[in-house]
C-alpha cells in the first residue's frame, strides 16, 4: 500500500489546484492507504480533508450494509462495464495531519504530526513564524524548532532542479546535516519526480544524498492537482499569483500534467530501482496515529470561580429566573428549566454557557446593549443568564434543537452588540483570557463571480472591455446553460473565440476555489489550554486583533465551540433612544422592559408606517405590512421569516396571506406534520420546520435530516441541497404526500441555500422589530435622533429619516455653531415638547475632535467665522466645511458671506496677535455687498454639505416644470413644497 505525504492543496493559494475533497476522493478511487495534506506554512485545508474522510467512511459503511441486507455481494453490471465512481471506492483512506514548512534559511520539509504532541509542536511552529510575519506570510527559521522535536516527523526536500549539488548549496548541506543529527530517526529524505526525463538520475543522486545524511527515502508524487486536467488551471493560478499572463510564464508553467495524485502502482514504475521508498510510507504510516477527531477541545475553567460549572450555572440560572419572572415562573418555565440545566450537564456544556454569560455580563457593566439570537431564543437558560430576551415560551422549537444528546454536537451562541462598542468586548475577551488562548475564525474567501471573471481573464490576455462584458452579464453567465452564444453575440463577444471558450471554461473550473483567509465577523474561539496548540494563530489585517486559520465550518466539523461576538447597528440606535429617554423622559427601558404588545404599534405597523423599522424597512416588507396586519408578537416572527427567498421561491407567502385572511381553507397534509406546521397555519416558513418535513414527512433519519441542515449554507455559500431533491421526493410520495406540496416544500429548502431563517433566529429579530417601532410610535424625534447618531445603517439615508421625522410631527432644526454637538440632540422647543437638533456629524468632512473644540471653547457663544477660527483653532480647511453647512446662520451670517471670510483666513492667515493695528483696532476687510442665494442654490448646498435641507424638497422647486398646469401648485402623488 502506498501513502501520499507531500500533497499541495488549493489552500497553498494560487498554487495547488484540486480541493482537499477531492484528493481525498481520488485517493479513496486510486486504494492510497493514506494522503496528508501538506500546504505551505498552513494547516488550513486538512478540515477539509477530514471531513470528506468521515464521509467516504460513512458511504462505504451504508453500503456494506445495504449489501449485506439485500444479499448483494458486488455492482448489478456487468463485469465489461465499468460501475459508477461511487462503486469503485472500498477503501478510506487516512488522513495524515502535516504542513509543508518552508524556513527562511532555505530549508523545506513536510512535517508530519505523529502524535498529540507533534501536532501541539506543529502548530507552535507555525504559531510563531506567522505572528512574526504580516498577515499572510511566514518567517520561520529552523532555529525555532524546539530540542525535542518528539511527536513531529519531517520530510526533507532537496533542490529538484540539479542531479548534483549546485555551487552554493553547501549551505543547504550544511543545514540539512544539522538537522538529521538532532533527529536522526524522524526525518527522511523525498524522492519525487519532475517528469523532465532526468528523473532516473535524479533519483540516484537524491539517494546518495540520503546515505550521506544518514536518512532513509520515501517516495512521493509531490502532487499539485488531484487530476492531470487541472494542468491548465494550475498554470491560470500561477499567471495570478506571479501578475503576468499565462503565455508569459515561461519556466514558470507545468510542462505537462504529470503532477498528480499518483496509486503505488504508478509509483513503481516512476521508481523503478528505487521502489523500495514505496514500501517505506507503510512504515511511516504506522508510526502516524494521530487524527484530527481526537482533537478535545477544553473550556475556561476560571469561569466557574469557587463553584464547579454545574453549581455556578444552576445558581446563576435560579437567580436569573427570579429576575425574569418577579412574580414568580410559570411552572412549564421552572420544568423547562430543569430540563435544560439536567441535559447541559449530562453533556458537559456548563462552561461554555458560564463564559457568554460573562461576556454579556462585562458588556452590560459597561452599558452596552447586546442581545443574543440563534437557536439560544429557544433557551430557558440563556433568557434567564441575560443572554437573550427573548421568552423561550414565544417559539414552538424544543431545546434539543439547540443542544442534542443525539447529534453529539456543540450549541452555537450568537451575541449581538452595538456596532460601535463591539471592540470593547473583543479586547475585553483577549485581555481576560489572553491572545495565547483567544483567537478569531477565519473566513475563506472563494472566487465568485466577478472576482473569478476578471483574474481569469485577466491572465488569460482578454482586453479590459471584454472583462467587463462578461462581467456585465453575470447572472446570465452562472446560470444553468450559461451564458448562451447568442447573447455573447450581442455584447459584442464571438463565442466560437477558442481562447475565450477556453476562457470560460476555466471561470467556472476555479469558481468555489479559496482566494485567501480573512476574519470572520465575531467568532471567538476561547479555550483552557494554549489555543495554539490546538490550531495555528496569525496576524489578523486589522491591529491588536489575532486569528486561527480554520473557519466557522471547519470548527463545527471537529465539534469546537466558538462564541460569535457580532455587531448590529439597530443595537446603537435602540441604546442611544433609551439613553435619550431617560435623560428627557424619565423611564429607564430596557429590551425586556419595554411595555409588550401594545396596540398603537402594531396600528403603526400595519399601516406600514416603518421607516427605519429594523427588518421591515424595505419596500417588499412594506409592502407585505398592511397584508399581513400583524397584531401581536409572533406576528412579528412570521414576518421577519416570510420575506426571504426560501418561502418566497417555496412560494408559501400567498398561501400564507390567504388562509390569514380566511380567503382558503386551513389544512394540513397529515396529522403528523399538522403539529409542525400549526402555528403558520400548515404552510411552512421556518428552516426548523423543512427539517421536521423532511424527517417526518420524507422519512429522512437523523443524520440524514441533519446532513441536509448542515447543507443550508447561509449568507455567501450555496449549500449542496439540490443533491437531496431525488430522496425527499421519493419519500414525500411514499408516504402520501402531494406531488405539488412536496415540490413547494423541497424548493422552500433550496431557497434556504441562499438564506435560510430559523424560527430561534426570527425570534431574536422580532424583539428588535418590535423595540424600535415602539420607540418609533411614541418617540418618533428621539427615534429619528438615535438612528441619525447610528448611521451608517440601514435602507434610508438621512434624508429620508429627517423627512419621515417632520412628517410625524417632529420640529427639525438646522446645525448651528452655537447650539449644536457632534451627536444630534433633543432640545426643549416652544411648546412644550421636543425638538430635533442636528449635530456636527452631519456635515462631511468635519471629525468627531473638530466639535469637541467648537463645543469646548464656545463659552457664551460665537459671533462670527473669525471668533470660531480665534477662539477653537480650528484650520480654515474646517471653517470652509462649517460654512458651506451655513451653520453661522443663527449668528447672523448668510452662507456666503461665512465663505466669504473663510475664504479671506486662507488667504491671510494672520496671527490673533497681527490681527490688530498700531492703535488697536480690529483690522477688517470692507464689507461686500454679495448676491442673496436662491432657495435652489441653498438646497444644492445643503445636500453637498450635509446630505439633507430642511428648506425644500429638491423634486418641489421643479413642480412647475414638471406640471405647468397643475392646480395649486401642487403634483398628484407628491406632497407639498418643503414637506
Amino acid at each position: 500500500m502506498f501513502a501520499e505525504f507531500c500533497i499541495t492543496s488549493n489552500f497553498t493559494f494560487l498554487t495547488g489546484a484540486s480541493h482537499p475533497e477531492e484528493y481525498m476522493d481520488r485517493a479513496a478511487l486510486l486504494g492510497l492507504s493514506a494522503i496528508a495534506i501538506a500546504d505551505q506554512n498552513s494547516v488550513a485545508g486538512i478540515v477539509r480533508a477530514h471531513t470528506k474522510m468521515r464521509d467516504i467512511s460513512r458511504l462505504v459503511q451504508e453500503r456494506a450494509e445495504s449489501e449485506a441486507r439485500d444479499g448483494v455481494t458486488g455492482p448489478p453490471c456487468p463485469a465489461h462495464i465499468p460501475p459508477p465512481p461511487s462503486q469503485h471506492i472500498t477503501n478510506v483512506p487516512r488522513l495524515i495531519p502535516a504542513a509543508r514548512l518552508c524556513f527562511s534559511d532555505g530549508i523545506e520539509a513536510t512535517a508530519l504530526a505523529a502524535s498529540r504532541q507533534g501536532w501541539a509542536l506543529l502548530c507552535r511552529l507555525l504559531t510563531t513564524g506567522r505572528t512574526r510575519a504580516e498577515k499572510g506570510a511566514c518567517d520561520l527559521r529552523l532555529s525555532d524548532l524546539p530540542n525535542d522535536m518528539t511527536g513531529l516527523i519531517l520530510i526533507l526536500h532537496p533542490n529538484p532542479q540539479t542531479q548534483h549539488l549546485p555551487r552554493g548549496a553547501h549551505d543547504w548541506l550544511e543545514q540539512a546535516q544539522q538537522l538529521t543529527r538532532r533527529l536522526p530517526r524522524d526525518t527522511y529524505l523525498a524522492l519525487s519526480p519532475c517528469y523532465d526525463g532526468q528523473d532516473t538520475q535524479r533519483f540516484d543522486h537524491h539517494a546518495q544524498l540520503a546515505q550521506s545524511l544518514h536518512i532513509p527515502t520515501i517516495a512521493s508524487a509531490a502532487p499539485r492537482m488531484h487530476h492531470g486536467t487541472r494542468r491548465r488551471l494550475a498554470d491560470v493560478l500561477s499567471a495570478i499569483r506571479t501578475g503576468t499572463r499565462v503565455d508569459k510564464l515561461g519556466r514558470s508553467s507545468l510542462a505537462n500534467g504529470e503532477q498528480r495524485l499518483r496509486s503505488g502502482a504508478d509509483m513503481h514504475k516512476i521508481l523503478g530501482p528505487h521502489a523500495a521508498a514505496i514500501a517505506r510510507t507503510a512504515n511511516l504510516l504506522e508510526a502516524c496515529q494521530f487524527d484530527l477527531s481526537s482533537l478535545r477541545y477544553e473550556y475556561p475553567s476560571e469561569i466557574t470561580q469557587d463553584e464547579t460549572p454545574t453549581e455556578r450555572l444552576a445558581r446563576l440560572s435560579q437567580e436569573g429566573l427570579r429576575w425574569r419572572y418577579p412574580t414568580g415562573a410559570p411552572d412549564k418555565v421552572r420544568a423547562m428549566l430543569d430540563h435544560e440545566l439536567a441535559l447541559i450537564a449530562k453533556l458537559k456544556y456548563e462552561p461554555y454557557f458560564l463564559t457568554v454569560r460573562d461576556i454579556v455580563d462585562f458588556a452590560r457593566s459597561r452599558d452596552i446593549l447586546c442581545q443574543g439570537r440563534g437557536s439560544a431564543a429557544n433557551s430557558v437558560v440563556c433568557y434567564c443568564l441575560g443572554v437573550t430576551s427573548v421568552s423561550p415560551e414565544i417559539g414552538t422549537m424544543v431545546f434539543e434543537r439547540f443542544v442534542s444528546e443525539a447529534r453529539d454536537e456543540p450549541p452555537d451562541i450568537d451575541v449581538d452588540f452595538e456596532h460601535e462598542r463591539r471592540e470593547e468586548v473583543i479586547q475585553h475577551i483577549y485581555e481576560r483570557y489572553g491572545r495565547h488562548r483567544a483567537g478569531l475564525c477565519a473566513t475563506v474567501i472563494h472566487y465568485r463571480g466577478k472576482r473569478a471573471i476578471r483574474e481569469v481573464g485577466t491572465a488569460m490576455g482578454l482586453s479590459q472591455d471584454t472583462i467587463g462584458a462578461l462581467s456585465s452579464q453575470l447572472w446570465g453567465f452562472f446560470s444553468a446553460k450559461g451564458l448562451e452564444a447568442s447573447r455573447m453575440r450581442e455584447i459584442g463577444l464571438d463565442p466560437t473565440d477558442r481562447q475565450l471558450q477556453l476562457t470560460l471554461q476555466l471561470v467556472y473550473e476555479i469558481i468555489g476555489f479559496p482566494r485567501h483567509l480573512s476574519q470572520h465577523v465575531g467568532g471567538f474561539i476561547i479555550t483552557e489550554g494554549r489555543l495554539d496548540e490546538l490550531v495555528p494563530i496569525e496576524n489578523a489585517t486589522m491591529e491588536e486583533r489575532t486569528v486561527i486559520c480554520w473557519d466557522k465550518d471547519d470548527i463545527d466539523a471537529l465539534g469546537i465551540l466558538k462564541v460569535d461576538v457580532l455587531s448590529l447597528g439597530m443595537l446603537t440606535c435602540i441604546r442611544k433612544a433609551f439613553d435619550l429617554i431617560e435623560r428627557h423622559h424619565g423611564p429607564n427601558y430596557s429590551l425586556a422592559t419595554l411595555p409588550p404588545e401594545d396596540p398603537r404599534v402594531y396600528d403603526m405597523l400595519c399601516q406600514a408606517d416603518s421607516i427605519g423599522v429594523f427588518q421591515v424597512e424595505s419596500r417588499a416588507q412594506m409592502n407585505f405590512l398592511p397584508r399581513m396586519k400583524p397584531r401581536n408578537f409572533y406576528d412579528l416572527v412570521i414576518e421577519v421569516a416570510i420575506i426571504r427567498p426560501g418561502p418566497i421561491q417555496g412560494d408559501m407567502v400567498h398561501p400564507y396571506i390567504r388562509r390569514r385572511n380566511g380567503e382558503e381553507e386551513v389544512t394540513f397534509p397529515s396529522d403528523e406534520l399538522g403539529a409542525v406546521l400549526g402555528k403558520t397555519m400548515g404552510v411552512p416558513l421556518f428552516q426548523e420546520q423543512a427539517m421536521q418535513i423532511a424527517i417526518i414527512g420524507a422519512g429522512f433519519s437523523p443524520s440524514e435530516a441533519d446532513r441536509l441542515r448542515r447543507s443550508l449554507a447561509t449568507f455567501k455559500k450555496h449549500g449542496n441541497v439540490s443533491e437531496f431533491r431525488n430522496r425527499f421526493m421519493k419519500g414525500m410520495r411514499a408516504n402520501g404526500y402531494d406531488e405539488e406540496f412536496s415540490a413547494r416544500c423541497f424548493s422552500q429548502i433550496e431557497g434556504f441555500g441562499s438564506y435560510g431563517f430559523p424560527e430561534s433566529h426570527a425570534a431574536s429579530f422580532a424583539l428588535l422589530v418590535y423595540a424600535s417601532a415602539w420607540i418609533k410610535c411614541h418617540h418618533p424625534g428621539i427615534f429619528a435622533c438615535a438612528l441619525l447618531n447610528a448611521q451608517p445603517m440601514g435602507f434610508y439615508a438621512p434624508a429620508q429619516i429627517v423627512r419621515d421625522a417632520r412628517e410625524h410631527g417632529v420640529e427639525v432644526r438646522p446645525v448651528c455653531i452655537n447650539a449644536s454637538f457632534w451627536d444630534n440632540m433633543m432640545e426643549p422647543d416652544e411648546n412644550g415638547g421636543l425638538a430635533l437638533r442636528l449635530g456636527f456629524r452631519q456635515i462631511k468632512g468635519i471629525r468627531e475632535e473638530d466639535a469637541s473644540w467648537i463645543t469646548a471653547a464656545r463659552g457664551n457663544g460665537y459671533h462670527s467665522v473669525r471668533d470660531v477660527w480665534r477662539k477653537a483653532g480650528l484650520s480654515p480647511e474646517i471653517l470652509t466645511r462649517l460654512a458651506e453647512a451655513d451653520v453661522f446662520a443663527e449668528t447672523g451670517q448668510a452662507r456666503r458671506e461665512a465663505q466669504w471670510d473663510t475664504k479671506a483666513l486662507v488667504k491671510g492667515a494672520e496671527l490673533p496677535l497681527f490681527a490688530r493695528d498700531l492703535d488697536g483696532e480690529a483690522i477688517f476687510e470692507p464689507k461686500n455687498q454679495l448676491p442673496a442665494m436662491t432657495l435652489g442654490e441653498h438646497v444644492v448646498e445643503d445636500y453637498v454639505s450635509t446630505r439633507l435641507s430642511l428648506r425644500s424638497h429638491p423634486v418641489a422647486l421643479l413642480r412647475h416644470i414638471l406640471t405647468p398646469n397643475a392646480c395649486g401648485g401642487r403634483v398628484r402623488g407628491l406632497a407639498p413644497s418643503g414637506a
